[in-house]
């Protein structure tokens, strides 16, 4: 079958969420990547569990779901970059690679020989992404950085909760996925380049740079008024009524996106008159006038049952639904038709459950092909047969400790 970057290699020297995001979207689009990972450990998340999708055993760590979530499709080598030999292992992949994905602090590949500037001499078209907390330059640079902290720092805490409550952050590392999906984007970006250049580049990703960019909306709204953007618990900052009201037995979202779909909900609610007020008849003026409008809301929705609401509601176009849990979304029929959940095996042959990719390519489709790897499961394949290492030369790396 033939897939969208069969001929790209990827060396992954990221760990945790947000760099092996980036390279899990590249192998479901065929790359070939080889995760390194430190001999013994391996990456940290293979041991943020409960729950555990293997435990771990006299020759292997722990496979938490969290490590499960972002590494199929990979191969991995242990590989211990503090010795000279491993380095070496390292940058003879790299002359062999299209990209490199590493999530260093700043400058912390330099004293290993394998810092951008040292490995483009290897590897002229190399495309080496470096992923941080902060970016390559600027008075925070030195820092290190995570997604909750950055969803603080960066301003998505304060938008992100009831009025009078605190600061939450979401419920996943959004600022490390969001950090994967735009990493992902400049490779392919920089690999398209590379067929008019025949050169790779650098490129600077920061996790802040990506929760600032994301503010989106509420970040132009800042930047109009020059005024800080209050929490709105479910509510929406710019669309009334776009939020959670609680039904009869439930709760249900109401995502009334303009004037046409407001008059249709009063009819459905039996209250036309909301419609034809001049406080409420604009999107402007619901705005304006939420505090008046949201309880008359919540007071209706109140008297039927969710799965009402959404009949008489979706009968008219009204963009509504559940308030789901993930047991609900994983039976959901849509879900199930657009096979969200794959099955892909282990080492062992164990099928595994993966949450699929939502990008559907018809002429070179995703791949599914293996489960996240167990540690240093594919480290003498690696060294054999792509490398072509000796057998003696691949016998003294596994015996001095270098690989395993």
């Amino acid at each position: 079958m033939t897939s969208a970057l069969g001929n790209i290699k990827v060396v992954d020297l990221s760990r945790i969420l947000a760099g092996p995001w980036a390279s899990q979207m590249l192998a479901d689009m065929g790359a070939e990547v080889i995760k390194v990972e430190r001999p013994k450990k391996g990456d940290d998340t293979r041991f943020w569990g409960p729950p555990f999708i293997k435990e771990a055993n006299e020759e292997q760590p722990p496979q938490a779901a969290y490590f499960h979530c972002v590494n199929r499709n990979k191969q991995s080598i242990a590989i211990d970059i503090t010795q000279q030999q491993g380095q070496q292992v390292i940058k003879d992949l790299i002359a062999q690679a299209d990209v490199l994905i590493e999530n260093y602090k700043v400058g912390g590949l330099t004293k290993y020989g394998l810092d951008y500037e040292s490995v483009k001499a290897i590897n002229p078209r190399l495309v080496y992404c470096s992923i941080t907390g902060f970016g390559q330059s600027g008075p925070s640079a030195h820092k290190a950085g995570y997604d909750a902290m950055i969803q603080g720092e960066g301003g998505l805490m304060s938008l992100t909760g009831e009025p009078d409550g605190m600061p939450m952050k979401v419920g996943v590392a959004l600022v490390d996925v969001m950090t994967g999906l735009y990493s992902c984007n400049a490779i392919l970006a920089a690999l398209m380049a590379r067929h008019q250049t025949n050169a790779g580049q650098h490129i600077d990703i920061a996790l802040l740079d990506v929760q600032v960019a994301t503010l989106a909306n509420q970040g132009m709204n800042y930047l109009a008024t020059g005024k800080n953007p209050q929490r709105l618990g479910n509510g929406h900052p710019n669309i009334v009524p776009y939020q959670t009201f609680a039904t009869q037995d439930g709760s249900i979202i109401l995502a009334i996106g303009n004037d046409s779909q407001f008059v249709k909900f009063c009819q459905v609610a039996h209250c036309g008159e909301l419609a034809q007020n001049a406080l409420f008849a604009t999107n402007a003026q619901r705005v304006i006038n939420r505090d008046k409008l949201i309880p008359i809301i919540a007071n209706k929705l109140a008297s039927y049952s969710t799965l009402w609401w959404i009949e008489q509601l979706e009968s008219v176009a009204v963009p509504c639904g559940p308030v789901n849990t993930l047991e609900q979304v994983f039976d959901h029929p849509q879900i199930k038709h657009r096979e969200m959940v794959r099955q892909v095996s282990n080492q062992q042959g164990e099928l595994i459950n993966t949450i699929a990719s939502p990008i559907n390519l018809s002429a070179t489709p995703l791949q599914y092909n293996s489960a996240s790897p167990d540690l240093g499961q594919h480290s003498h394949q690696v060294l054999s047969s792509l490398l072509k290492y000796s057998e003696d030369n691949i016998k003294k790396l596994f015996s001095n400790g270098t690989v395993s």
